[in-house]
């Protein structure tokens, strides 16, 4: 059913296949799948009396399973409580981190990459503007990235290209010679600037790109102020590097057959509140026939009549067979399959992360992808940003910083610790630093994300006086 969707979604030849995949994809994701398909589910005949197949028809319950599996990822990656905090043996540099993943929210752009990264891949884009620093999330379907040969890990340069209405350009202040055309819109970010091009018709074919020296910027950065951002290892929908593997894409089948199945369901309860009058003949009336009960209908010894409807045994295999679908859609990709119902009391944080280890495994991928390399990625571009331009900070001048020092994620636990839980860590630290196997600003920081303790060190200061002042 997938594939027969995909065939009515239109092909654009100037465009990559990649391009229509993510597309495609893209479309899962944000719930407009079946805006392709003409006609409504409960449009069974046409103008002319002819038969309409589902496979034509728009499904009139839509679950959205794909989207819950990745707003739950997402949320089990970067929520407020799960969001990692950046470390580095400085620890002014790491106050400073701290202070600018606030002042650019951080935490809100990570997690809009995440969800918009889910089809295969996204960028995250930085501009210093005014020495503040910006961070801001880019779609994939129209870019194009390249690397250099010699360091594959490195983008040499990223190019957005896409057709646009030529009223939407003139709207923007472009000189247009036809608003009704279709034009190309281009431009490439590099080490040295980010390049804008004057649009040009869609039609003409030899057309060669002009340079728009207006809207260019040049940077000198000396790298290229953005970080491209593989969702999961595999084979993307290009099957180069480009792109990451899906996060949904071993659910979509079993999804669309869930919603054609409840519709279905939906349809057939439907049924059963206003069934279809059967007669057999012969009839003892030609007037018209009123069903309801407080019309009586009265045929001959040798007629009868009959309601057509629905048994509800129908309609509970239908929900036990969806219920199935659900749970073996949510297996493929790792979703989440725990029933709180069956909870019977408060849980451990260890028994959470047992019941959802699937969901774990999931977002312990999307750590790699989008942790270790985009957010650290992001912060060692601000450290070399830091030596070209003036930075400033939560208002305050900084000066440049050391961009070889080693950074890192700490990452907080996946679930909350419960009251048993923090007692055996407590005893546990207690027993360690006193014993002088690991020091009390070791301890210390195993604790920070459990008691949201942002500065260890000055954390451990206040510990330092109030024992000095209990002694005294």
């Amino acid at each position: 059913m997938f594939d027969t969707i995909c065939g009515l979604i239109p092909r654009d030849p100037d465009y990559p296949e990649r391009t229509r995949r993510l597309d495609i994809l893209r479309r899962v994701l944000n719930g407009t799948l079946y805006d392709v398909l003409p006609f409504s589910f409960h449009e069974e005949r046409g103008a002319g009396g002819e038969y309409i197949p589902l496979r034509n028809r728009r499904p009139s319950v839509r679950y959205a399973l794909c989207r819950v599996v990745v707003e739950d990822s997402v949320a089990l990656l970067f929520s407020e409580g799960h969001f990692p905090t950046i470390d580095c043996p400085d620890r002014a540099m790491r106050g400073l981190l701290a202070d600018l993943a606030k002042e650019t929210r951080l935490n809100e752009v990570m997690t809009d990459a995440a969800l918009r990264g889910a089809v295969g891949s996204v960028a995250i884009l930085m501009r210093v503007l005014s020495g503040r620093v910006f961070f801001s999330v880019l779609e994939t379907t129209f870019l194009t990235p390249a690397w250099h040969a010699d360091a594959p890990d490195t983008l040499a340069s990223v190019t957005e290209k896409y057709k646009v209405a030529g009223s939407v350009l003139a709207a923007q202040g472009y000189a247009v010679d036809d608003p009704g055309l279709l034009y190309w819109f281009m431009r490439r970010w590099d080490e040295t600037a980010e390049t804008w091009f004057l649009p040009w018709p869609v039609s003409d074919g030899l057309a060669v790109p002009v340079v728009d020296e207006a809207r260019t910027v040049r940077h000198g950065l000396g790298f290229v102020p953005m970080v491209w951002v593989r969702n999961l290892p595999g084979p993307g929908s290009s099957g180069d590097d480009v792109d990451g593997a899906c996060t949904f894409r071993a659910a979509i089948d079993t999804s669309i057959e869930i919603d054609y199945q409840l519709s279905q369901a939906g349809r057939g309860l439907k049924y059963s509140s206003d069934p279809t009058l059967l007669i057999k003949e012969p009839a003892t009336s030609d007037a018209e026939i009123v069903k309801g009960a407080g019309n009586a209908l009265v045929v001959s010894e040798k007629g009868d009549a009959k309601l057509l409807e629905i048994g509800g045994t129908a309609s509970a295999a239908v929900i036990e067979y969806v219920r199935c679908l659900r749970e073996f859609a949510l297996e493929s990709v790792h979703g989440n399959r725990a029933d709180a119902s069956r909870l019977s009391a408060a849980a451990s944080g260890r028994a959470l992360e047992l019941m959802n280890q699937g969901l774990i495994w999931l977002a312990d991928n999307l750590r790699i992808s989008y942790g270790e390399g985009a957010l650290l990625g992001l912060a060692r571009m601000v450290l070399r940003a830091s030596r070209r331009y003036g930075l400033r900070v939560m208002g305050e001048p900084v000066s440049a910083l050391d961009d070889t020092v080693r950074l890192s994620l700490k990452w907080p636990r996946w679930y909350p610790s419960s009251a048993s839980d923090r007692q055996m860590d407590a005893q546990s630290l207690s027993t360690l630093a006193a014993a002088g196997q690991i020091s009390r600003e070791s301890a210390v920081k195993a604790i920070a994300d459990t008691y949201d303790i942002e500065d260890v060190p000055a954390e451990l200061r206040r510990i330092a006086e109030d024992q000095t002042e209990t002694a005294e």
